[in-house]
């Protein structure tokens, strides 16, 4: 299946990182708001602990260490991300060496995970979904290195790994879940009985185990986060199918290329039957989030991996047929990346958040002194919550409440606060005090994603005072998970 170890081809590979790492510290210098990334950063500042409804600490822990090193820095906060994204691509290449890659598939499959329209939309963008595609690839390369050398402790390393992916995003369970049913459906079966094997398992459940230890404590909320994004895919792509074509669109042509060939060589040329397992793993996900509607980008982790495989699949095929060109896929590739690194700048336009964040904090400071000192500030949904908090320090914003999302599990405001400044609609907390009058409207034009032109956003920022209930009781009463209809 694997030829020899060829030498890393350290210069192609290390050029085509760097410019991945110029490209997406160049965008991280521009002014930007995506919501997951403001998200990790809002838990990060103010309510950070060992786990969130939707998301497990690690994210935004380096959101927070970035934002106390340099307060309000977004280039500062990228960093971690663009490290990943850079990362990745090195690892790719790594693995199409452990697969007895030579210098040039090493390139290509580098080159496949450089191109990835979706690396280079949120490439420098600080979410979970930045960094799983390092921590997988990672992660899968120490199985690959186990397999060649036969050195068990690769696999107590993986755990390691899997276990840090865990503290990254959940979703590596459902890997390891399809991993193990494909090494039982077609081998090589002896790895499920090695001791190292169950002995990595155990350190992955031991890292990830303080964070599931505050999901079983909170009643495991991250249950029902499947409900709430099949509801939400459901209302913007109207069908699965749609999603999944989405995630195939996003991975680019190269790297789509490469993992189609990474796939058909897995399944069908015998040499590669060892590592069939690779192969029914991903098509188990790939079924899996089509039935359950899941994001686009949950499949994104995998394909380095089956593209470094298509890689060198494709070298055993110049090696037996003679050399093709690959240059006008690598040029579409490239000319398709870019267009994704700049369409980042529109998705992540900060138009609305803004003038959200300066007329809350206008009218914030408004408040007399001991208005203020009695008042909660609340947002709803969470996007605005989130927004909120990611604010620039020097607006002098407290910490948001909010009975939505992750926010409807954090601490409720204290007892010494009997009114709310709220921003968003006023009809589910309206039972709750006896007046509510509407003190700003926020309006703002903003890019409408990547079909281009504007749309309209706006909210009122409310007063509601003379709270009739505990805060607790209000919020067991309101909080939910789901952002449809708010």
């Amino acid at each position: 299946m694997t030829g020899p170890v060829h030498r890393f081809a350290a210069i192609p590979v290390a050029v085509t990182a760097g410019i991945v790492a110029v490209v997406h510290l160049t965008l991280a210098a521009v002014p930007r708001s995506w919501l997951d990334e403001d998200l990790m950063l809002a838990i990060g500042r103010h309510h950070l602990d060992i786990g969130a409804v939707d998301q497990p600490p690690l994210t935004p822990l380096l959101a927070r260490l970035a934002d106390t090193l340099a307060p309000g820095s977004q280039l500062v906060l990228a960093v971690p991300a663009v490290l990943a994204t850079t990362a990745a691509v090195v690892l790719t290449a790594l693995v199409a060496r452990e697969l007895g890659g030579d210098a040039r598939a090493q390139t290509l499959a580098a080159l496949g995970q450089a191109t990835s329209i979706a690396a280079a939309q949120f490439g420098h963008w600080l979410t979970p979904y930045t960094l799983e595609p390092a921590l997988w690839t990672a992660f899968l390369w120490l199985l690959l290195r186990r397999h060649r050398t036969g050195d068990d402790r690769l696999l107590l390393a993986a755990g390691l790994v899997a276990g840090v992916a865990a503290q990254t995003r959940f979703q590596v369970f459902a890997l390891g879940a399809a991993l193990v049913l494909a090494l039982l459906a077609v081998g090589p079966r002896n790895l499920l009985v090695r001791r190292a094997t169950w002995a990595g398992a155990g350190i992955a459940l031991l890292v990830a185990a303080p964070t599931l230890v505050w999901q079983a404590a909170h009643g495991w909320p991250q249950l029902g986060m499947a409900t709430a994004v099949a509801q939400e895919n459901t209302a913007i792509y109207g069908h699965p199918v749609v999603v999944a074509a989405h995630g195939l669109a996003v991975t680019g042509p190269l790297t789509l290329g490469l993992a189609v060939s990474g796939l058909l060589a897995l399944l069908r040329d015998p040499q590669w039957r060892p590592l069939r397992y690779l192969a029914v793993a991903y098509l188990l996900l790939f079924i899996a989030v089509l039935v359950s509607a899941g994001r686009h980008y949950y499949l994104t982790p995998i394909y380095p991996v089956l593209g470094a495989v298509g890689a060198v699949a494709l070298q055993r095929r110049r090696e037996r047929r003679g050399p093709r060109r690959a240059w006008p896929v690598v040029t579409a590739g490239a000319v398709l990346a870019t267009a994704g690194a700049a369409s980042s700048v529109l998705l992540a336009s900060p138009a609305f958040a803004a003038p959200l964040a300066t007329t809350t904090a206008a009218t914030w400071s408004a408040l007399p002194d001991e208005d203020r000192a009695r008042t909660a500030l609340v947002a709803v949904p969470y996007v605005h919550a989130a927004l909120l908090d990611a604010a620039p320090p020097d607006l002098g914003l407290p910490a948001v409440h909010g009975t939505n999302r992750a926010y409807g599990w954090f601490p409720p405001p204290p007892d010494t606060s009997d009114a709310m400044l709220l921003v968003g609609s006023p009809d589910l907390f309206r039972p709750y005090f006896t007046s509510a009058r509407p003190l700003r409207t926020v309006t703002a034009s903003t890019p409408l994603g990547t079909y281009g032109g504007l749309v309209e956003e706006n909210t009122t920022i409310w007063l509601l005072e003379d709270r009739t209930v505990t805060w607790q009781q209000m919020w067991s009463e309101l909080r939910d998970l789901s952002v449809i209809g708010r």
